[in-house]
């Protein structure tokens, strides 16, 4: 509880969203079956019956293929005991994402329908569900990218229902990652009306964030207070003794989620078996998630090696393809970096070796100079503390990029580009035919 204003997290979300509904017309929330975006829903239904609310929103739910069958019976549940106030999107449109858990094949495409063998599990026969055939989407093309559906889907609901602005309602959590907390207090960042729970995405698509101060401890004290409908997999991974913290059901081959892979096997083995036979690498991450395999711990300097010359030799070891994409995006970094510098705050930069500067500059940012930019010599080795922030760059960086299989690269601030896909798709079809 905030003693400034004595009102708890519950009693604030209530409020953004009593703020959202008064501001737009249009809005619709974007729903994985999650815990979080469980909450969300839940207490929009209650802003929404609490007030008569006579109009629907709108759920959008991407369905990723592989998940778990108790998530997929908890969107049933949640999309359809609430027809009255809601208009489902459930999409099963084929999508690309990474798969932070096979060298050869970095991307994966759910709902491929040369793989429809292959499946996880079919498409549900609902007719709120979105297939390549009934597909009313002008903005969709192949090879598109789960984040850029996401993000084209906005603009096309404002158009569709008529609208120059809509709202997204998204159950995000800063506790949740520091990626996530990041992206929720960026000052640079485009807001609604200086609401800081606000993000602009586009001239007509605002995202909404209210639940952004909510603990992990929050989301299940106001289920269970109010005898709220949740994912019973949260169930099996509490008796599995899964910290409340780790607790995740998203697609799990993404760099982040791949650290809950080898659950999958534990809690829903019959899904584990189509999931084996699915994604490339699956049974790489469920072994080795948690070791220093995939760097989800500390990985130490092979005896003899500096981190260059490990660097050098990692890149040596992977697919010829593979290692083209990660030269291709290293060296677009580094001359990014040799160019414009880093940008160091007060504090870092007295820790910095005078002797690795070629310059340094102070540069304003909403009228404050309390930011360097500096310009080094030749790439360090490594920066003990500071190589693992945004906009520094050393060795042992590079090497944790590839160490950790993100051959985006979004570590060093890439995202995955149509041209990887394209390529990407080319080779496994070589190959297929090679075998």
């Amino acid at each position: 509880m905030n003693p400034a204003i004595r009102k708890n997290v519950y009693e604030l979300a209530k409020e953004r969203i009593a703020y959202i509904f008064s501001e737009f017309k249009e809005i619709y929330l974007a729903f994985s079956g999650g815990k979080d975006s469980g909450v969300m829903l839940n207490l929009v239904l209650d802003y929404m019956r609490t007030h008569s609310v006579d109009r629907k929103i709108s759920v959008l739910y991407v369905d990723v293929e592989a998940s778990y069958s108790r998530t997929i019976d908890y969107i049933r549940q949640m999309l359809f005991e609430n027809r009255d106030l809601i208009y489902p999107y459930w999409i099963c449109l084929p999508l690309i994402t990474d798969n932070a858990v096979s060298m050869y094949e970095p991307y994966w495409v759910f709902w491929d329908k040369s793989k429809k063998d292959k499946w996880v599990r079919e498409i549900p026969k609902l007719d709120c569900v979105i297939r390549e055939e009934n597909n009313p989407f002008d903005f969709y093309r192949q090879n598109m990218t789960f984040e850029e559906f996401v993000r084209f889907f906005g603009d096309w609901y404002a158009k569709k229902q008529g609208t120059d602005k809509t709202a997204c309602l998204l159950g995000l959590r800063s506790d949740e990652s520091f990626t996530r907390y990041h992206a929720l207090h960026r000052k640079d960042k485009n807001t609604y009306k200086s609401k800081t729970y606000s993000t602009k995405i586009s001239d007509t698509t605002f995202n909404f964030y209210p639940i952004y101060d909510w603990k992990v401890e929050d989301v299940w004290t106001y289920n269970g207070k109010f005898n709220k409908p949740y994912n019973s997999i949260y169930d099996l991974f509490y008796k599995a003794a899964i910290p409340l913290s780790k607790m995740r059901i998203c697609e799990p081959f993404g760099s982040e989620q791949r650290a809950g892979l080898n659950l999958f096997k534990i809690l829903e083995p019959e899904t584990w078996v189509k999931v084996l036979d699915r994604v490339s690498g699956a049974n790489f991450g469920n072994i080795y998630c948690n070791t220093k395999v995939t760097g989800t711990r500390t990985v130490n300097l092979p005896p003899g090696h500096t981190w260059r010359s490990y660097c050098k030799f990692l890149l040596k070891t992977l697919p010829e393809e593979t290692r083209k994409i990660y030269l291709t995006k290293f060296i677009k970094f580094i001359r990014y970096w040799n160019r414009v510098g880093s940008p160091v705050s007060d504090e870092d930069i007295l820790k910095l070796d005078p002797k690795l500067i070629i310059n340094t500059h102070t540069y304003s940012k909403r009228g404050r100079k309390d930011r360097y930019i500096v310009k080094f010599r030749s790439i360090p080795d490594v920066l003990p503390g500071m190589d693992n922030k945004t906009d520094f760059l050393s060795w042992r960086r590079l090497c944790m990029a590839i160490v950790k299989n993100d051959i985006i690269c979004s570590s060093l601030s890439f995202a995955i580009t149509k041209r990887q896909i394209v390529r990407q798709q080319e080779l496994i079809e070589k190959y297929k035919q090679m075998l």
